[in-house]
Order: C-alpha cells, then structure tokens, then sequence
C-alpha cells in the first residue's frame, strides 16, 4: 500500500532534487544505465567527497538504488516512478521561460533521438510513434496507448511480444511528452523492447557520457524500411507559437 504524502514530504523531495547537482546526476541516470559515483561526479561538476554526500541523500529518501559489483559501487533511478517524476520535470523546466543559450552539438543530438530512462525520445521516437499511428498499429489517447490486431501483427514480425508479461504490472504502450519535441513518443513495455530491439540491430548506439543515441548507417535504413519514416522526420517541428497564424 502506498503511503499519502504530505505537503512537507513532498517539500523534502522537491528541495533534494532542486539541488543543481544532484539534479544533474538524476538527469544524468535518466540514460537507463547505472553509473559510478566517479561518472556522477563528472556529470554533476563536483568533487568527489561532494558526490559522496550528495548520493548518501539520494539514496535515503529511495530516490537512488546502488548495486555492488566487486570493488565498484553502481548507482540507478530506485524505480520507474522516479524516471517519470524526472522526466515530468524536465518537461515543465523545457516549458518555463525561454534562456539565452547558445545551442551547441550535444543539444543538437540529445534532440535528435535519446534515451528517456529505457525508452527512446527525441525526434526520432516522436517519428515513430507518429507513423505507427498513421498505418493504424497505434492507438494514442490521454497518455495511454493502445495496439491493434494489425499493429500485434507488426511487433509479432518485428520479434517483439506484445502478450501479457508474467511478473509485471506495467502497461504494454503509454505515451511521454517529449520535453524536446512538445509531442508523445512511445513509453510503457512497448517503448522499452523498442530500444533494446534497436540497440541489439545495431541501428543505434549510446554515446558516451551523453543519453544521446547516435543513428548508425543500418538504423538510417531499418528505420526507414520498417517504420515507413518519412525523408524530413530529422527535420525539428515549429513551436506553436512561431507558425503564423496560431495562437500563443
């Protein structure tokens, strides 16, 4: 049974993530992989006996898990739920007022395709889910999805399961608000196989010390052939409020 949160628990968690680094290192774990303190440090701009404190916090309010490999100490998101209040956040941070920024060539690929904790965003998830829409395999409504008889067929081809899992509550398709793209790209059990189905062809590959997924020559023609891309899916969508013609 879920405990009700307070006003001031729901303080204490907020004022633990509001600190700058350790928000970059849970932004950080948000690649799905989990992470020395050595790498979180890096990530977070601190020094080591910083990080140190940092992570002793994180993991008492089960924001962070840590597993023990031999000498190494690894550290993850405790749980899918804090994947989705981060990426909420990111959202709402995306939103807010606009900063001068100048936008150099990693922004460039986290926007491109990327990892959402263990599903793939950006431009390219948000193409995806588009053109399964548009051939009917998809159904998106309210942040849930729904697969069709022909769109079962297509994972089933695709050597993906799309039956019920044995152990697992999980929905099989829901849907995330890209922060960058401001529209849904595939979550759930669906989106997870995506990736993983993905990283195992080789179509994509992690970047180091980055979420960001470069698209390799094979993933450039898979994704075409089997998804039905369109040639200017790379092609970032406007904001709303730059068409002419909307409303702000």
């Amino acid at each position: 049974m879920l405990n009700m949160a307070s006003g001031n628990t729901i303080a204490e968690v907020a004022s633990l993530i509001g600190d700058a680094a350790r928000a970059n290192m849970l932004s950080a774990l948000m690649g799905g992989q989990a992470l020395t303190a050595g790498e979180l440090a890096h990530h977070a701009g601190v020094t080591a006996q910083t990080t140190s404190g940092h992570l002793a916090k994180l993991l008492d309010a089960r924001l962070l898990a840590v597993e023990k490999q031999g000498r190494h100490r690894y550290y993850r998101l405790a749980s899918l739920e804090v994947a989705q209040a981060i990426h909420a956040l990111m959202t709402v941070a995306a939103s807010g007022p606009k900063r001068h920024r100048p936008a150099g060539p990693r922004d460039a690929a986290l926007r491109l395709a990327r990892t959402c904790y263990d599903h793939m965003a950006g431009r390219l998830a948000v193409a995806i889910a588009d053109s399964l829409c548009d051939r009917d395999y998809l159904r998106l409504s309210d942040g849930a999805g729904l697969v069709t008889q022909e769109g079962r067929r297509f994972f089933c081809d695709f050597g993906l399961d799309t039956g019920p899992p044995l152990h697992s509550r999980r929905p099989l398709c829901r849907t995330c608000l890209d922060w960058s793209e401001r529209r849904p790209h595939l979550a759930g059990r669906l989106g997870a196989a995506l990736l993983d189905k993905a990283l195992d062809l080789g179509w994509v590959a992690r970047m180091p010390q980055s979420r960001a997924l470069r698209i390799t020559r094979a993933g450039e023609m898979g994704f075409a052939a089997t998804f039905g891309l369109v040639s200017d899916w790379r092609v970032p969508a406007l904001p709303q409020d730059a068409v002419p013609g909307t409303a702000p």
